[in-house]
């Protein structure tokens, strides 16, 4: 392999004035699309030595045959024409945004003579007035409902308006109220558009000074004695209210902001869009990006904001999770959209929009799951994606059946794996498995105890004639004991294909466990978290597969579940380890460790008490908590109790792993020594 791409232009033919750069392939297809202040130093990034540069920009670097650039005056002109060619030329491997459903909008049509109400799905009626994205129809169209009774204008289409006219009957909707009927000149055309414009104001935010207005009018009615008139008024603010009550308060009724949540993965990422008006929740979006290269967090919330406003006018505030490089020029940009006023892109850091902004996260972090979820459940996505993984891996048939293993342990003690299986693309939970490691020296050691304990189970036969078949109470699995105990042993099920977590290291400890166990004919693979690279036995090169593709996709889904299968397990013993240490304090039963650790809802809050605190439990006096906080004292000093659960990839990066929605209960207690006592250890 080369230093580098030979199409890399001289340094001193690149200008260092800001610009867009893009890179075609062969066929003059714009591959990537991208913007700088210095252009000489952005693209120099591209035209390192091969080996040095990220796996996805090299793949993109190699695919093209050529760079060209355009220099601008400014960093915003960059900014513009960026977003320009990025509409235009559709580059794959930019941000890929995936909207695979059109909204449903509640629309005002004051390009009309006489303006109507409509829930509609199409952005382009001239002259109309948009509010939304909603989520639901039924939604909107009960809003609709009870708005018709406050502000009585025209719903119908224009074939029904028509036939009013001729016939100067009005519709079911006049006769009960929900329409003023200009269609029989119950009131002239101004004083409706009047009624529309009062609509639009009360949807855009100005809620409350029509429901003041109204209560004092009800009650001026009512001193006057003109009840009809005051109950009518009367009937208006209920309907008001009831409106109101569907959209939730959320901030001070002056604020107006765009709140943006962004939940990302190495393959795609979620966004969910709280669009505030009035401080009311007025409409929510939400969209799926794939990442085709590795982009970071901020130039990701910088293409979310520029596709989000291709259509619709920003905001006086853009809350988003990060603030991306160039947010002067986003500002400005926004700013030009707006009719009136400058548009602040920010980060909110407490109060109430951050809380707003977290709950947009957690929405996103949902939308990302369910896309999962529907992505892996469909068969067709499911049969390609087996197909790929046999063609990528070189493998005579499709792996039905994969296996994945992961490692996970404490500073080097409480050291467990994990076996998560899937068949035909879909887990099968049954068929996990868990395994307890006595001692090891490390990762790759751990792997390779499991993986001989693993194989010599493949079955009777292969055991016998690899000579590994061992009995002994170290060597066996609790879960490979139920199955000696009558269930079916499924557990010797022969596997297509074996993945574990981890790059070369992992993969020839792997390699060297099934050449030890004698068993041949199972293709053995790792998947190296950091740049998602499949690594193979022997090779000194990953194999690469596209981003968006559902191989990847589908491995990494299996690995995932396996990291979190080995976290919820060792999350489980580190308990049990807690729960030992004050069990094995005399005096200390079952029953008062139980007390103790209701009482001070984590571990981190118990060791942190004094023995004053500790006494006012029921049952524990001034002795015996003197006993518990000198104990937990010499637990902590020796490390052996408490210790955090990290997870390092082979590449160094180390993240502490949250448990899944359903083992949280477990892992409760864990998680407070983690905010206690910070990250330490390695996986």
């Amino acid at each position: 392999m080369s230093d580098t791409v030979p199409y890399r232009p001289r340094p001193g033919e690149i200008p260092t004035q800001p610009g867009v750069y893009r890179f075609r392939d062969a066929n003059g297809r714009v591959l990537y699309v991208g913007k700088a202040k210095n252009l000489r130093a952005r693209l120099s990034n591209y035209f390192q030595p091969l080996r040095s540069l990220h796996e996805r920009t090299r793949h993109m670097v190699l695919t093209a045959s050529s760079v060209e650039w355009t220099v601008v005056a400014t960093e915003f002109e960059a900014l513009q024409l960026e977003y320009t060619w990025i509409k235009e030329f559709s580059p794959p491997f930019n941000v890929q945004f995936r909207d695979d459903k059109s909204y449903p909008y509640l629309a005002i049509t004051f390009g009309e003579p006489v303006p109507r109400v409509l829930v509609t799905r199409n952005r382009r009626i001239r002259g109309a007035r948009y509010f939304g994205p909603y989520t639901k129809v039924w939604a909107i169209r009960d809003t609709m409902d009870q708005m018709l009774k406050a502000f009585p204008m025209r719903s119908c289409s224009d074939g029904i308006y028509a036939r009013a006219q001729q016939t100067g009957r009005p519709c079911l909707l006049g006769d009960i109220g929900k329409c003023s009927a200009p269609c029989v000149g119950r009131i002239g055309v101004d004083e409706h558009r009047a009624i529309a414009h009062d609509f639009a104001s009360f949807m855009a935010g100005n809620d409350s000074r029509y429901i003041a207005g109204l209560q004092q009018r009800m009650r001026a009615a009512a001193a006057e004695l003109d009840f009809e008139s005051a109950a009518r008024y009367r009937d208006q603010i209920a309907a008001l209210e009831n409106a109101l009550e569907k959209s939730a308060v959320v901030l001070r009724e002056h604020v107006d902001a765009d709140v943006f949540g962004i939940a990302e993965d190495e393959l795609a990422a979620a966004v969910q869009q709280f669009r505030v008006r009035g401080g009311r929740i007025r409409g929510v979006r939400s969209w799926v990006v794939d990442k085709e290269l590795d982009v970071e967090l901020g130039e990701l919330v910088e293409s979310v904001v520029q596709n989000a406003y291709e259509e619709d006018e920003p905001p006086r505030e853009v809350l988003v999770p990060v603030l991306p490089e160039d947010t002067a020029e986003l500002e400005e940009w926004l700013s030009g959209l707006r009719d009136g006023g400058r548009v602040e892109v920010r980060v909110p850091r407490r109060g109430e929009k951050a809380a707003l902004l977290e709950t947009a996260r957690t929405n996103a972090a949902s939308a990302l799951t369910l896309y999962k979820t529907r992505r892996s459940g469909d068969f067709v996505a499911r049969s390609h994606a087996l197909a790929d993984i046999q063609e990528a891996l070189g493998m005579e048939q499709a792996p039905l059946r994969m296996e994945c293993f992961d490692v996970s342990h404490l500073s080097g003690t409480n050291i467990v794996a994990s076996m998560v299986v899937f068949e035909d693309g879909l887990p099968r939970k049954d068929l996990y498995r868990r395994f307890t490691i006595a001692e090891s020296t490390d990762d790759t050691e751990s792997l390779y105890q499991v993986l001989r304990r693993r194989l010599a189970r493949l079955s009777a036969e292969e055991a016998e004639q690899a000579g590994q078949t061992d009995d002994t109470p170290d060597a066996r699995d609790a879960d490979a004991d139920e199955l000696d105990a009558g269930r079916p042993r499924r557990f010797s099920y022969r596997p297509q294909l074996l993945l574990v977590d981890g790059g070369q290291p992992q993969v020839a400890a792997a390699a060297r466990a099934l050449a030890d166990s004698g068993v041949t004919g199972i293709q053995i693979a790792g998947i190296a978290k950091r740049l998602e690279e499949i690594w193979l036995p022997g090779s000194d090169f990953p194999v690469i597969l596209p981003r968006n593709s559902d191989a990847l996709f589908l491995i990494q889904r299996i690995r995932d579940e396996a990291h979190r299968f080995a976290i919820t397990h060792q999350r489980q013993r580190r308990k049990r380890d807690i729960s030992t240490v004050l069990a094995e304090i005399p005096g200390l039963g079952p029953a008062r460790v139980r007390e103790l650790l209701r009482h001070f809802g984590s571990v981190a809050r118990l060791r942190s008490a004094d023995a004053s605190a500790i006494a006012e439990v029921h049952g524990i006096g001034p002795t015996l908590a003197a006993t518990i906080v000198e104990r937990l004292r010499d637990t902590a000093a020796s490390g052996l109790a408490g210790a955090p659960a990290v997870r390092g990839s082979v590449e160094g990066r180390a993240d502490v792993s949250d448990p899944p929605e359903e083992d949280r209960g477990t892992a409760r207690l864990g998680d407070a020594v983690e905010r206690a006592e910070g990250t330490s250890g390695t996986r």
